[in-house]
């Protein structure tokens, strides 16, 4: 075994300044599809200081009031102290919303096979809203077919949230998490060392955070890591920085979409580069990385391969991909090429069959904003309901 092969993923609480600007996109996203199912939004969203500005395009029949949910997502978040630079009822909302171009609009509601090639396939008739590479990846590290590292730093960063809101009340919203993982190759064996930053009340001591934070955020997770995975020596870094009281939108400016590898795999796997949150699914960006990472998913609870890496692009206004492609890392139990082809015929990829299957006209994308967009069974694309399908397709 390389005993210095780590690797480090990270994740943040929903008080994080990115974090509240995705929550607020998320929500007027859901907003606006729980009233017209059609709605095409693309929402971006800028926290800072007693302010929030949204910004972006959207094309909807919904009549939304964007202050009351901007106002709302904060409050929910915990930001409501007044005179803290940040809180629900004081801070400015600024407003700066289109509707989508029409040049845009065209390409997605008629697609290059339905204006050219006289489709009449219904699932054609939309094209894909932007060209772009999406990722999707699945492995066998954890239950959740996560890799060890981000499913970690995840669980670590709720059970912070969830101590902050009931047994440590002196915590503040804003928190971040890190773990290292040693491997043995591909094969992770031990927790090395976890970091955890967490904004607190002034009254709170340093050493009531430490003490509060390892007992009762790092022990219970490690407890549930324990029977896979070294635990014994692993190293705590709790609030290395000292001091941590101005936090969130006060402390530092947030930017929607702005940790798309904490939404992601904690980069054990690529990443095309388009973010999520506030973005309806027809942008690919969202819709199609949601339905690659259902196929990765099935490809390793079936047992065809250890670790599933796929790709796929788009261009603007067609439906059918441009490109697919699949990398096992040597771990299926079939070539590539024959796995790539069985999910061809299992998988509908254009942009119209994802959003059917995958059900992303219904509103419900606001919980996806906080401890990634993969690895919870609430999630459609979570679901592994393909397995028998692909099995039959490889025979």
């Amino acid at each position: 075994m390389n005993e210095n092969r780590l690797f480090s993923s990270e994740s943040v609480t929903s008080g994080h300044p990115d974090k509240v600007c995705d929550r607020i996109a998320d929500s007027i996203l859901d907003a606006a599809l729980a009233q017209d199912r059609a709605s095409r939004v693309a929402v971006e969203v800028m926290s800072t200081t007693n302010r929030v500005i949204v910004a972006g395009e959207m094309t909807t029949t919904a009549k939304i009031d964007v202050d009351q949910i901007v106002r709302d997502s904060v409050r929910d978040i915990g930001y409501t102290e007044p005179g803290t630079g940040f809180d629900a009822d004081s801070l400015q909302v600024v407003q700066i919303v289109d509707k989508q171009s029409p040049d845009i609009a065209q390409s997605v509601d008629h697609s290059l096979e339905y204006r050219e090639e006289s489709s009449e396939d219904q699932l054609s008739a939309q094209g894909a809203g932007d060209q772009g590479i999406m990722f999707g990846y699945a492995c066998n590290d954890t239950p959740t077919f996560m890799p060890l590292p981000i499913a970690t730093a995840h669980e670590l960063a709720r059970k912070l949230e969830e101590v902050r809101r009931t047994e440590m009340p002196l915590l503040r919203p804003d928190g971040k998490t890190q773990v290292s993982v040693r491997f043995d190759g591909r094969r992770p064996v031990s927790i090395d060392t976890i970091v955890v930053s967490t904004q607190h009340a002034e009254s709170l001591t340093l050493n009531e955070i430490r003490e509060g934070v390892a007992e009762l955020v790092i022990k219970p997770v490690l407890s549930t890591l324990g029977e896979n995975y070294d635990t014994a020596s692993t190293k705590l870094l709790i609030n290395p920085s000292g001091r941590f009281v101005i936090g969130g939108p006060a402390g530092d400016t947030g930017v929607t979409g702005r940790k798309i590898i904490v939404d992601t795999y904690g980069g054990s796997a690529r990443h095309g580069g388009g973010a999520f949150s506030g973005k309806d699914a027809s942008k690919v960006d969202r819709s199609a990385s949601y339905a690659l990472r259902w196929i990765a998913k099935n490809v390793v609870a079936g047992g065809l391969a250890e670790h599933c890496e796929l790709q796929v692009s788009y261009a603007i206004g067609r439906a059918e991909p441009v490109g697919l492609f699949v990398d096992t890392y040597g771990t299926g139990v079939v070539p590539d090429v024959e796995l790539q082809r069985a999910i061809g015929k299992v998988f509908d990829l254009r942009p119209a069959a994802i959003i059917r299957d995958l059900k992303l006209t219904d509103p419900g994308f606001q919980p996806t904003s906080a401890y990634g967009h993969f690895g919870r069974d609430q999630f459609t694309w979570e679901q592994v309901n393909r397995v028998d399908e692909l099995k039959a397709a490889i025979n």
